[in-house]
């Protein structure tokens, strides 16, 4: 692995000129390195980032991919990984052509990397750096405690997936906003609302208040605006007031309840197992954002490498070449999901259609499929949209707020079902809907929605750690349940129980095969983790 040479990194410094012309918004310092396809597969298991900390289960990836390059041999273009400066990793055999269209998308992620709201713990976060001094901490570690650094792992990395990322993200929000909140603000989205719960034509009557004011009075509109309030409010600045020194409550994912009041870990010759479990915490928090932007993030990737290549007068002649590549990266299959796909259309489309006006109840009311099929009022900035979108949104708000029936008949998507042909012993595939509401529902599915599995304080008590799972329609997979509960025993230092919801019935079990939806029946369990014995009781 090294660093690009001086003639591939002017390529790149040239697309950073064009990709900021273009509008796209990130920090100039980058790192570029060229790597193999044995490094890749290496890197890999890390999640591309090389100073990660040694875990036996990267060496078994490693073996595992090894073997199947042998057999599939494979020539990945890129990766790059959110950190700063931003660090990116091509294939040693890229040509020029290759690595101006690769350059493009590398940047392009790099700028929804930081910009996008759900990475903002991130902004600020040398990841790289903090990856290798966690890395020599548990190496110091492994060296005085042996192999159980490595058990410690094995358990914190089986509860590293119900870690509260939109607590931890909510309160930092909060806590910024708390910061920047005005009394202007406060006194609109909150004191008038919550506090006095005004109607809202009283509401509507300040808002023209204050609209005067800043009309008349731009320069002083607070000042000459707040004197009335004070007047009709009293307490208004107390309350103010108050509200910036209120502490923001915290919530305790379970890997955090553990570091923080398990007995078992407050001993003295245990406390080194707080670092790893927080090592091990902190390394799940920063790939949350990554996991839940998949699809925006690679289409919005896959958009700009499209556009800003076509345009770039370095790559003439290449146009058929790129077209093949392009096509195998971004083509719609027609059972599955591919997210550089679909993030890219759907970017595409919703540009489009505010170019044109068309997210307007005028357009909405529209009947006539000619008509809307015409519609362009030409009034809106289709570009500023997609980058605000960029900015405020995850894949579950991207695709609920833009997979309409117009987009489902644009590119005649639809939801494949599967029944059993018994004639022929074998399954078929068919359009089960064409309908944008279970197109949504089987993008909903295949998202990333770990368990959501917290503690009830009120259930716990000395000895018995008390955890509920707030069922959501997915029973959790029952061969992980006993060894997960068994590190988390291991960890409390005493018996751990589990609130949990399964399977009790099944009524039409036949109706799979036929390709409709079993009617399934719920019963709520409770799993007792007990001198690493598992035992299971029924609620009623």
């Amino acid at each position: 692995m090294e660093l690009i040479d001086q003639r591939t990194k002017k390529i790149m410094e040239g697309c950073k000129e064009r990709a900021r012309d273009a509008g796209l918004c990130f920090e100039d310092e980058t790192l570029e390195y060229i790597v193999t396809n044995r490094d890749l597969i290496e890197l890999n298991p890390k999640l591309m980032i090389p100073t990660l900390y040694d875990y036996w289960v990267h060496d078994v990836e490693v073996l595992r991919e090894k073997g199947r390059y042998e057999l599939y041999p494979s020539n990945p273009y890129e990766t790059v990984i959110n950190t700063r400066p931003a660090i990116s990793f091509y294939n040693d055999n890229n040509p020029d052509w290759m690595n101006v269209m690769i350059f493009y998308h590398v940047l392009a992620h790099i700028d929804f990397f930081q910009n996008n709201l759900y990475f903002s713990r991130t902004w600020d976060y040398d990841f790289n750096g903090q990856a290798l001094s966690d890395k020599r901490l548990i190496a110091k570690l492994r060296s005085e405690k042996g192999r159980w650094v490595d058990y410690v792992i094995e358990f914190g990395r089986g509860i590293d997936n119900i870690v509260g990322y939109f607590s931890d993200l909510s309160r930092n929000e909060l806590q910024s906003r708390k910061a920047r909140t005005s009394a202007l603000d406060y006194y609109f989205d909150v004191f008038l609302q919550s506090n006095k719960n005004v109607k809202a034509s009283e509401y509507l009557k300040e808002v023209e208040r204050y609209n005067d004011c800043q009309e008349r009075y731009p320069s002083e509109a607070e000042e000459v605006f707040f004197p009335e309030v004070y007047a009709k409010y009293p307490e208004f600045r107390t309350v103010y007031e108050k509200s910036l020194e209120e502490k923001i409550e915290r919530h305790e994912d379970v890997l955090q309840f553990l570091m923080e009041h398990s007995l078992f870990l407050k001993k003295e010759e245990n406390i080194w197992m707080k670092s790893v479990l927080q090592v091990i915490r902190n390394t799940s928090i920063f790939f949350q954002p990554q996991i839940r932007t998949k699809i925006m993030n690679e289409g919005w990737a896959s958009y700009w490498h499209e556009k800003l290549f076509l345009t770039d007068d370095r790559i003439n002649g290449k146009e058929v070449v790129f077209a093949r590549t392009h096509s195998g990266v971004t083509s719609l299959p027609r059972i599955g999901i591919n997210p550089y796909a679909l993030g890219m259309r759907l970017f595409q489309y919703i540009e489009e259609l505010k170019s044109k006006g068309r997210y307007s109840i005028k357009f909405r009311k529209l009947r006539d499929a000619q008509e809307r099929e015409e519609y362009d009022d030409g009034s809106y900035d289709g570009k500023s949209f997609i980058y605000e979108t960029r900015e405020k949104l995850c894949d579950y708000t991207f695709i609920n707020s833009f997979i309409d029936q117009d987009f489902i008949n644009l590119y005649k998507l639809f939801v494949a079902g599967r029944r059993l042909n018994k004639d022929k012993m074998v399954w078929e595939y068919y359009v089960k809907s064409r309908k944008a509401e279970d197109y949504r529902l089987m993008i909903e599915n295949s998202l990333y929605h770990p368990p959501y599995i917290d503690v009830d304080i009120e259930k716990c008590n000395d000895k018995t750690l008390y955890l509920v799972h707030h069922f959501e329609g997915k029973p959790l997979v029952q061969e992980f349940i006993s060894n997960t509960m068994m590190g988390i025993e291991y960890l409390w230092g005493d018996a751990v129980q589990l609130e949990t919801s399964e399977v009790e019935s099944i009524s039409n079990p036949q109706s799979v095969e036929e390709g409709a939806d079993p009617e399934i029946k719920w019963q709520r369990v409770v799993y007792t983790m007990k001198d690493r014995k598992l035992s299971k009781m029924v609620l009623h």
